[in-house]
C-alpha cells in the first residue's frame, strides 16, 4: 500500500474563484490519474498555498470556505481513498477559529494545513496562540506547508520554490520551537513538508542558539533536537538520498511519510515507482514510509485498507 501524505487539489468552485490566477492544473481527475500510474492507493489532499497568487484584497473567508467545502466533498465521495486538510482564513484569527470548528464539527475534515507564515506572521507568533491552543485541544493533525516569504527575493530571477520555500519552513519550525509553542501544545501532530525543508541539515546550528545566545532562546526546555525528533516529515519533492539521510539524523524512520507534492512533483516519466531512491531503505522500511508510518496522522486510511 502507498499513501501520498502531500498532494494538492483545487476543487472546481475554489479554482473558479481564483479567476485567471496562473496556477498549474490541480484537478481531482489529474490526481487520480497520477495515483493510478504510480500505484498510490490513497492521498491526503489540501489546496496548497494560495497567498502569493491572490493578493491582499481577496475575500479570504469566502475562499477558505469554498476550498474546505470542495475538499470535504472529495473525502465524502471517496472516504477510503482521500483524507482532507482544511484551509483557514488567516490572518483573521476569529474567522480562522470559526472555520476550524466548522471543518471539524460539520465537514468532518481530517486536519488542517497551516502555512509557515501568513502576511509575515510566522507560526509561533503570540497572536496565533488561541488557534494553536484550539488545535492542541483537538489533538489536531497539522500539515505545515511553506508559504511565500514576506520580503522581496534577493535574487529575483530564481523562482521562489527553488530555496525560499525550504528556508521559510526553517523559519517557522524554529519559531515554533523557541516560542515554546511545541512545548505548550504537545498534542498537535505535526507533518512538515519536504522532509523539513532545510531544518534537519541545520538542526545543530539551530540548537546552538540556546548555548551561544541563551537570552534569545525562549522557552524550549527539551532542546531543538528533541522537538525536531517528535515531528513527522513527508518526502514530497525530497525523495532523494541526501535529504532522507539528513532527516533520519533528527528523527526515527517511523516519523517519515511518503509524499509527492503533486502537481509539483518530480515523478519518473516511466511510471511505476514514484520514488526509486526510497528503495535504499530496504523493503521493510520502504513499506513503512510508503504507508504504515502515516497511521498516527490519518489512521482511518490505514484502517480502510485492512477492512
Amino acid at each position: 500500500m502507498r499513501i501520498d501524505c502531500h498532494a494538492h487539489v483545487h476543487p472546481a468552485g475554489y479554482r473558479a474563484a481564483l479567476g485567471d490566477t496562473p496556477l498549474p492544473p490541480t484537478t481531482l481527475d489529474g490526481l487520480r490519474a497520477v495515483m493510478a500510474q504510480y500505484a498510490i492507493d490513497a492521498a491526503v489532499v489540501s489546496v496548497g498555498p494560495p497567498a502569493a497568487f491572490i493578493g491582499p484584497h481577496v475575500d479570504s473567508v469566502g475562499l477558505a470556505r469554498l476550498a474546505n467545502d470542495g475538499i470535504a466533498q472529495i473525502v465524502s465521495d471517496e472516504p477510503d481513498r482521500f483524507a482532507g486538510l482544511a484551509t483557514l482564513p488567516l490572518p483573521d484569527l476569529d474567522a480562522a477559529l470559526e472555520e476550524l470548528d466548522r471543518c471539524y464539527d460539520e465537514l468532518g475534515l481530517d486536519g488542517v494545513m497551516l502555512l509557515s507564515n501568513t502576511a509575515g506572521v510566522y507560526l509561533g507568533d503570540p497572536t496565533l496562540e488561541p488557534l494553536l491552543a484550539a488545535l492542541d485541544e483537538r489533538g489536531a493533525y497539522v500539515f505545515l506547508h511553506p508559504g511565500f516569504p514576506p520580503h522581496a527575493l534577493p535574487l529575483a530571477h530564481h523562482p521562489v520554490w527553488l530555496y525560499e520555500f525550504p528556508f521559510d519552513t526553517v523559519r517557522a519550525v524554529t519559531n515554533l520551537i523557541y516560542s515554546g509553542t511545541l512545548e505548550r501544545h504537545g498534542h498537535i501532530r505535526w507533518q512538515i513538508a519536504h522532509l523539513g525543508g532545510a531544518a534537519p541539515f541545520l538542526s545543530h546550528r539551530l540548537a546552538s542558539l540556546a548555548e551561544r545566545e541563551p537570552q534569545l532562546a525562549g522557552d524550549a526546555p527539551a532542546g531543538v533536537l528533541a522537538y525536531l525528533s517528535r515531528l513527522y516529515y513527508d518526502t514530497g519533492l525530497a525523495n532523494n538520498v541526501p535529504a532522507l539521510a539528513a532527516t533520519r539524523e533528527v528523527t526515527g524512520i517511523d516519523h517519515i511519510v511518503f509524499g509527492t507534492d503533486w502537481p509539483y512533483a518530480a515523478l519518473p516519466a516511466d511510471g511505476g515507482d514514484p520514488a526509486p531512491a526510497l528503495d535504499t531503505l530496504g523493503p521493510s522500511l520502504r513499506s513503512a514510509v510508503d504507508a504504515a508510518n502515516a497511521r498516527p496522522l490519518v489512521p482511518r486510511l490505514l484502517e480502510a485498507a485492512t477492512r
